[in-house]
């Protein structure tokens, strides 16, 4: 007899884990800057955690997400994208596997959308679906200091980025960035012993920080104002190992193939600074007097604090930000394009 499991959704955001919760509360961030950013603690509590189980748990993710689920194991992580069927990203992960289980994480606002709509494609696949936000912790380690410090707790560390090692209850994840930058994952008592170990060189920043150190690395966060507004390629999925493009069939496939071998591609993700006291938002529409599409010169991304303005990813059309002239709203501040960590193909 076949056993058939259906995904289990939840319709809330799960409240933190409270011993976790009790442990940072003793710990105010704040936002380092000059040599403070050198060694820098992040809590990573803002993503959430989906649990995918079961027999057919490869086959299933293999059929909805933009890179090659059989990839990802035990010493190896990846992005990927999950699409709707005109190939808008409808969220976007950071896909790992522990005790046999696969992760997707993703920012917490979206476990509830995700975990109903994917649900819906379980299908009769032998296939859970759970919200684990809640049972697995999580923080980040950027700087210099980061690989001496988690030497304590880790016999190895991942050489590559996107590689994996487990040390007892804690996985430890290498992640792009212009700085070492790791992420650990744990229960709450084996990440506090680590952090504690850590906070003695460390900063405790805000989650901007984490955010902002992703923006300079080009990796893009779906959010709510985004969602199902970009293909892949528009937000350099393919350029940050979280496109494949041999996998086979997934949700919205076909539109992701047929820009990349038949189509131009008229819009990307830039980094790029601009002076102004007030926070560009992801999904603020961005103008050019070069744009000639009456879809607008682009969104932006996300954006974070940094110097006197603000660091962002935006997607914007190529011919205006080759032109130099984008601007926030209709005649906001100039962006000044900035140099990706990752070149753009010829």
């Amino acid at each position: 007899m076949i056993r058939i499991v259906f995904a289990q959704t939840q319709e809330t955001v799960p409240v933190m884990n409270q011993e976790w919760t009790d442990f940072l509360a003793s710990r105010p961030a704040t936002n380092p800057c000059g040599d403070e950013m050198n060694c820098v603690l992040s809590d990573l509590s803002h993503y959430g955690l989906i649990r995918v189980t079961g027999a057919d748990a490869e086959t299933f993710l293999q059929g909805q997400l933009t890179n090659d689920v059989r990839l990802v194991s035990e010493a190896h992580s990846n992005l990927a994208g999950w699409c709707n069927a005109k190939g808008r990203m409808i969220a976007n992960f950071r896909c790992f596997k522990r005790d046999g289980d696969y992760y997707l994480q993703t920012p917490g606002e979206h476990i509830p959308v995700v975990l109903k709509r994917l649900g819906m494609y379980v299908l009769r696949a032998q296939v859970s679906l759970s919200d684990a936000s809640d049972d697995l912790m999580r923080f980040g380690l950027t700087g210099s200091c980061a690989e001496s410090i988690l030497a304590s707790g880790f016999d190895n560390l991942p050489e590559a980025v996107n590689g994996i090692v487990r040390s007892g209850d804690m996985t430890l994840i290498r992640l792009p960035g212009t700085t070492s930058r790791f992420e650990i994952i744990g229960p709450a008592q084996a990440l506090q012993i680590l952090w504690r170990q850590a906070e003695t060189q460390a900063v405790v920043a805000t989650p901007d920080f984490w955010a902002l150190q992703e923006i300079r690395a080009g990796v893009p966060t779906v959010f709510e104002e985004t969602r199902e507004a970009f293909v892949p390629q528009m937000m350099n999925m393919q350029l940050v190992d979280g496109v494949s493009f041999t996998k086979g069939c997934y949700t919205g496939q076909e539109v992701v193939a047929r820009m990349q071998y038949l189509g131009t591609l008229k819009r990307r993700m830039y980094l790029a600074h601009v002076n102004t006291g007030t926070a560009p938002k992801p999904g603020d529409e961005l103008s050019s007097s070069e744009s000639t599409s009456g879809q607008g010169a682009g969104k932006v991304v996300d954006a974070r604090a940094s110097g006197n303005g603000y660091d962002l990813l935006a997607v914007i059309e190529v011919a205006s930000a080759q032109s130099g002239d984008v601007r926030l709203g209709d005649d906001g501040p100039q962006l000044q394009i900035q140099t990706l960590p990752y070149a753009f193909p010829e």
